[in-house]
């Protein structure tokens, strides 16, 4: 169904037809909506919606059990309507259907920079089964990225371990960086990244990843090596005080202080921010011990 939503859609398809594709999209906006109503009749918050989904607060915290107990009412509230409503409207029976997914003991949403709001497809919960199995789900974070470093997964995957956990987490972050800028996380500061067209077509706002594998090919012309990366290969990089290199052809030192600017504080302030921190003000409290 999705994929015959997106050749509507498609000028180039001979089923192209923009309206169906956004009465499609105006009716799934207008099902969330009632949805939405629906679970606010029964005194439930819904603090984000999404196209096929809706988070809801639980007006304070719930076992396991109790919460797939609402959940599992929310659901049987939601579909009956549905299916009175469409039969009594439309004389159609209903083939939507809400289904109890997830608890999240404690959940935390990003807000979009300079709003209240949480943006769009990224968050992070703890699931906690009550016997000792406690785990964050990521969704849309940059622990999920392939685009970001080893170290930034990880550190975002600890950090927010130790936020979750109520646990104090300014030293690790001190010690992260004081590690890093020694050199221990060396191997951990690789990108990796995709050539989505060919290397001569890269003219202007020329990605990391483009100017690496520009610099290697001219490397290897000059030493009378063959070419490696064409359209669709694979760049593996590092940032340097020279720029972007591959791996192959690095001859600078690694910058650290774009690991700390562009990948650390990103991350760190996401959730620091939430909580009346910042890394600004945690890295300055390292500085002033010297």
């Amino acid at each position: 169904m999705n994929s015959f939503y997106g050749v509507l859609g498609t000028s180039g398809c001979r089923l192209h037809d923009s309206r169906l594709t956004s009465s499609i999209t105006k009716r799934g906006h207008d099902i969330i909506i009632q949805t939405v109503k629906l679970i606010e009749a029964e005194g439930y918050e819904v603090i984000y919606g999404d196209t096929d989904s809706v988070f809801v607060a639980l007006n304070g915290p719930r076992a396991n059990r109790a919460a797939a107990e609402i959940g599992k009412h929310l659901v049987d509230t939601i579909n009956r309507y549905w299916r009175e409503h469409l039969q009594q409207e439309y004389a159609i029976e209903s083939c939507l259907e809400m289904e109890f997914e997830t608890h999240f003991r404690q959940f935390f949403m990003p807000t979009m920079r300079g709003s209240d709001q949480g943006s769009k497809k990224r968050y992070a919960g703890l699931i906690d089964d009550e016997q000792g199995n406690r785990r964050i789900i990521y969704k849309g974070l940059e622990t999920v990225r392939t685009d970001w470093t080893e170290l930034a997964r990880e550190f975002q995957q600890t950090l927010y371990q130790l936020v979750f956990d109520g646990d104090e987490y300014s030293d690790y972050i001190r010690q992260t960086i004081a590690d890093l800028y020694d050199g221990k996380f060396d191997h951990q500061l690789v990108y990796r990244k995709r050539l989505h067209k060919k290397l001569a077509e890269y003219q202007k706002n020329i990605p990391p990843h483009a100017q690496a594998a520009i610099k290697a090919e001219a490397e290897f012309k000059r030493n009378q090596q063959p070419s490696r990366y064409r359209n669709r290969s694979w760049v593996d990089y590092v940032i340097t005080v020279a720029g972007a290199q591959t791996l192959e052809c690095q001859n600078a030192k690694l910058d650290y202080d774009h690991i700390v600017e562009k990948q650390l504080t990103p991350i760190a302030d996401t959730i620091l921010n939430a909580i009346g921190s910042s890394m600004d003000e945690i890295t300055r409290q390292q500085q002033n011990l010297f």
